[in-house]
């Protein structure tokens, strides 16, 4: 059948090149994609959020089935809509989706049902968010309930670092309205982890774990980002650590949201610390994680497309989800000065895939003579799968110098800090 993916970047490329060599899948479009992966879908300048642009598309091409990636698209409805409209989709409703469309809502969830997180405090006045900020220890995070692109984060060292994130937050509305709440919480300390997990709202299924790297440069300096980079396995997830995430944090999710009657389809992604008092949830994403996809599913044995209708069918607890013990280390190219001012248009020229090594194209178009160009802050991610961690980050190192891009820059460290930790 013919499917539709919806999205534009990274993320969506990753997971249009796995669903490609799928029984069962003939033509896929992409809404809107980008000129980079246009030798894998068929993009339709649709965006991700012109929710009748996207039914509309969908009835006319006789659509099979239905890939909603971004989170905004998913908190807006779009799973509710081409349902509606008779389209089987993967993902979640909107009901669902606030799971990430709200951090107050996930806090709130988290503490009604024991779920192990950072203890918080929510408002939506500024003057008493500052007031609260005298009752703190330093540093604290500063979040903006809504979405933000993966931005709407401050770890605040001081009082004063605080206040100016509350202020653009709450006064400058830097956010948007996803800043007028904002939660402060606790610093956990300890390894990060990022688990992407599939579920019917009955079963769920882990995927490999994976260490993301958001400050934008080398020794986790920087702004934060929407990711530099990822590897998987994660070393700090071990066996025993999985299973205790599974008793204590993921079954319970899954169980609460459908005590709150807004029953989760599609992935669900956990954001994970291990702390010295366990692990806890830093936060939920209601969709594949950017750039965790690129390194997940490249590792993915399974036939994908089977189990995203799993999903949506509720079988997921009949279908097999098995992943390569092997390793993938994924390299972003970004555009200079990225995540903040930063300029496009630059002539991109990219490594081919080899069946073990992989470019995702997250922002890239074709200029008046039809070349291929930068058009965004993330460019290109560049995979590699490799029997061991320390050779599948030689090997998307190696190949990510044959990304040509005259002001791209990338991060030189990716995955050292999982290959000490395996040391």
């Amino acid at each position: 059948m013919d499917i539709l993916v919806i999205g534009g970047g990274g993320r969506e490329h990753a997971i249009i090149k796995k669903l490609k060599g799928c029984d069962g899948v003939d033509t896929v479009y992409a809404l809107p994609g980008n000129a980079g992966m246009e030798g894998d879908a068929v993009c339709v300048p649709i965006g991700a959020k012109d929710l009748d642009g996207i039914v509309a598309f969908a009835l006319e091409k006789k659509i099979g089935y239905a890939v909603v990636a971004p989170d905004d698209p998913l908190v807006l409805g779009a799973v509710d809509r081409l349902s509606d409209a008779g389209v089987k989709c993967f993902g979640p409703n909107a009901a669902a989706a606030q799971i990430e469309g709200s951090k107050i809502f996930a806090k709130n969830l988290m503490k009604k049902y024991g779920i192990p997180t950072a203890a918080y405090e929510t408002f939506d006045n500024e003057a008493e968010a500052e007031a609260y900020l005298n009752t703190v220890s330093y540093p604290a995070v500063i979040k903006a309930d809504g979405l933000a692109l993966g931005k709407g984060v401050t770890i605040a060292a001081s009082k004063e670092e605080a206040v100016s994130a509350l202020r653009s937050m709450m006064e400058d509305k830097v956010f948007g309205e996803s800043g007028s709440r904002v939660v402060i919480e606790e610093f956990l300390t300890g390894p990060e982890v990022s688990v992407l997990a599939f579920t019917d709202g009955k079963t769920i299924k882990p995927m490999v774990s994976s260490m993301d790297h958001k400050r934008a440069h080398d020794g986790d300096e920087g702004p934060n980002t929407g990711g530099m980079g990822t590897v998987a396995p994660n070393p700090y997830y071990t066996e025993e650590i999985a299973e205790r995430c599974m008793q204590t944090i993921f079954l319970p999710t899954v169980k609460a949201m459908n005590s709150e009657g807004r029953c989760f389809k599609g992935c669900l992604y956990f954001g994970l610390m291990l702390t010295p008092d366990g692990p806890k949830v830093i936060e939920y994403n209601c969709r594949f994680g950017d750039p965790e996809t690129q390194v997940v599913l490249p590792l993915l044995k399974s036939d994908l497309f089977a189990i995203m209708r799993a999903t949506t069918d509720g079988t997921l607890d009949r279908t097999e989800v098995l992943f390569s013990k092997e390793s993938a280390c994924c390299v972003i190219v970004a555009s200079e000065g990225y995540p903040r001012k930063y300029e496009s248009g630059f002539p991109l020229t990219l490594p081919a895939d080899t069946g073990r090594d992989f470019t995702f194209v997250a922002g890239a178009k074709r200029n008046e003579a039809a070349e291929l160009v930068s058009a965004g802050g993330r460019v290109v991610g560049v995979t590699s799968v490799r029997p061991t961690l320390s050779e599948a980050i030689d090997a998307a190192y190696r190949r990510t110098e044959q990304v040509g891009l005259a002001n791209g820059y990338f991060r030189r460290d990716i995955g050292k800090r999982a290959l000490e930790a395996k040391e």
